[in-house]
């Protein structure tokens, strides 16, 4: 038998996610290249979330792989016609990262709370924008493309390019093995990150789920998929600043799901818990969705966009 064929981006942390996923299935790699990697556009100008996952979806419904690879955070809510979700292999850490500027002198980088007032940082979310002009409200928010070494490559760069921090997600970090560039690890309970950040997905033509069923791990397919029903449930697409944090723990699961205002000013919080046996992800996330819609999350935050 043939070894399975598995699409993934040509960017180094696409590499690292996707080639997990081929030693795991005894598959090899086939290097597909997506809008989303050439243009420097913003990622809400070239169509939103959707635009890493159409050229993988394209190839894998032209039969030219069977398998591809997605950060599962950067898939469109809304199903795709004729493919399935056939495995979420084990989540890895889904905070995000600090990673700041090295000060002389200081055996540490910065944190946030020691950056020096009006201090350079840059991110390309909207999300983490909100979070960062509600934390330090006195920083200088710069937005930024590129891949993990370019944005940490500023930190080093003087003048217009430079830069005091960068914001990351820690399991890109720790995929590429640049982890050690992380001066904080930002808590998910203050600082909840994008819905199924840090979970992989594995995506096939409809019928052949089978072909990644042995990596699939349940209770993180069940955590992202309670998160992502947030986001479909709120009509929610990439210009959204919108963080969401579930997780299982003593044959519970917890989801919690906070919107942001744009500029930082104000958020609204929904939290709820229901035993395993008595909830699926989609009722909990209808749930925690719909409280915030009742609270007003549709004057707070641009809501019914891509999804």
């Amino acid at each position: 038998m043939s070894a399975l064929r598995i699409g993934t981006r040509g960017s180094a942390l696409a590499l690292a996610q996707a080639g997990t996923v081929a030693k795991a299935l005894d598959g090899e790699l086939v290097v597909i290249a997506s809008e989303g990697d050439t243009s420097t556009a913003s990622l809400a100008s070239l169509g939103g979330t959707g635009v890493f996952a159409k050229a993988l979806r394209d190839a894998l419904l032209a039969g030219e792989v069977d398998a591809v690879v997605h950060s599962y955070k950067d898939l469109p809510t809304a199903p795709e016609p004729g493919l399935a979700i056939a495995a979420v292999p084990k989540r890895a850490d889904a905070r995000d990262a600090l990673c700041s500027r090295k000060v002389e002198g200081a055996r540490d980088g910065l944190t946030l709370e020691t950056l020096p007032e009006g201090a350079r940082v840059g991110t390309g979310s909207p999300r983490r924008r909100a979070q960062l002009a509600a934390k330090r409200p006195d920083l200088e928010l710069v937005d930024i493309r590129g891949n993990v070494d370019t944005r940490l490559g500023r930190l080093t760069e003087t003048g217009e390019r430079g830069l005091d921090a960068v914001v990351l997600a820690a399991a890109g970090l720790e995929r590429l093995g640049r982890i050690d560039a992380a001066t904080e690890l930002l808590d998910l309970d203050a600082w909840p990150t994008a819905p199924a950040q840090g979970a992989l997905a594995v995506e096939t033509r409809r019928g052949d789920e089978r072909l990644a069923k042995r990596i699939a791990h349940k209770t993180s397919r069940l955590a992202a998929d309670a998160e992502r029903g947030v986001l479909a449930r709120l009509e929610a697409g990439c210009a959204a600043p919108i963080g969401a944090r579930a997780f299982v723990e003593d044959g519970m699961l917890f989801l919690t799901a906070r919107v942001y205002r744009p500029d930082g000013g104000a958020q609204l919080t929904s939290s709820h818990a229901a035993y395993l046996e008595d909830t699926t992800a989609a009722e909990i996330s209808t749930r925690v969705a719909d409280e915030l819609l009742a609270s007003g999350a549709a004057d707070l935050a641009p809501l019914g966009g891509d999804r």
